[in-house]
């Protein structure tokens, strides 16, 4: 299985400290978010984490490729464990596909066609952090249970959030699983099916992306992931692990990085 990154953004909401480097670098603690994201999908037993990139964030691919000359310094001035973390950081098994045009997730998963084949795959959102990694393999657990179906995450939410994101209509079969019936994107509150909120993380049958294929621009000019999600329902089951908010971290906005960055340096303190 691959991990596919989307990491193509702009980043428009943190400018201008995005104007030079990517969204995707900035620090959380002590490396940068896409590292979170990347160590996530090779814990989920993925055999490659599978960047979608723009070719103007050339910072993310320096951040993924060895330096020995540099790991060699270091070791030089004595600096073992900063060597360790270049070199390790260096070798993770990381490959990149890119996204020519901004035109929308399901347009960037849709790039990466050619390395998941007729295989199941992941879907990890950058903004989103687990540092815990457990997310994933729950998720795999509850496709092979039900016969390799596709797996998204979701979240409760408050009511006055749930307009922000995409939720689920569906049913409870377990506890903390629903089979999902529809996916509503960004509900007025009185529309809303539910309050369980799509996370950013999925796992996704190979059909999702053949469907991809065929799926017309949608809201705001974009090919959205929601909409090759709906097409799969009509001939696919699909389920949802609802997740513990403590689980993970949405560094999406200036506010949330911040606060991300002070959970996880205060948890790092223990």
């Amino acid at each position: 299985m691959k991990a596919l990154i989307p990491a193509a953004g702009l980043g428009t909401r943190f400018l201008p400290a995005t104007k030079a480097q990517p969204k995707e670098m900035l620090l959380v603690v002590d490396r940068p978010a896409i590292q979170y994201v990347v160590e996530e999908g090779l814990a989920s037993g993925a055999d490659e984490v599978v960047i979608v990139n723009s070719r103007e964030k050339k910072a993310i691919e320096d951040h993924f490729t060895p330096n020995p000359e540099l790991v060699a310094l270091l070791r030089e001035r004595g600096k073992d464990a900063y060597a360790d973390a270049v070199e390790y950081v260096g070798n993770l098994p990381v490959s990149y596909v890119y996204q020519e045009e901004a035109l929308g997730l399901g347009h960037a998963v849709r790039c990466a066609a050619a390395k998941t084949g007729d295989e199941a795959f992941y879907v990890l959102l950058g903004d989103v952090l687990v540092p815990g990694n457990e997310m994933l393999p729950a998720m795999k657990a509850v496709s092979d249970a039900h016969g390799g179906a596709s797996v998204i995450a979701v979240m409760p939410v408050p009511d006055d959030q749930v307009s922000r994101f995409g939720v689920i209509a569906g049913a409870p079969v377990a506890e903390d699983v629903w089979k999902v019936d529809s996916l509503v994107e960004k509900p007025a509150l009185e529309d809303a099916p539910s309050n369980l909120a799509v996370f950013g993380r999925y796992l996704l049958s190979p059909r999702v992306m053949e469907l991809l294929a065929d799926v017309e621009p949608g809201m705001g000019g974009e090919i959205q992931l929601t909409d090759a999600l709906d097409a799969v329902l009509d001939e696919e089951e699909m389920y949802a692990l609802v997740v513990d908010p403590a689980d993970g971290f949405d560094t999406g906005t200036v506010e949330s990085w911040l606060e991300t960055n002070n959970v996880l340096f205060g948890r790092r303190q223990g």
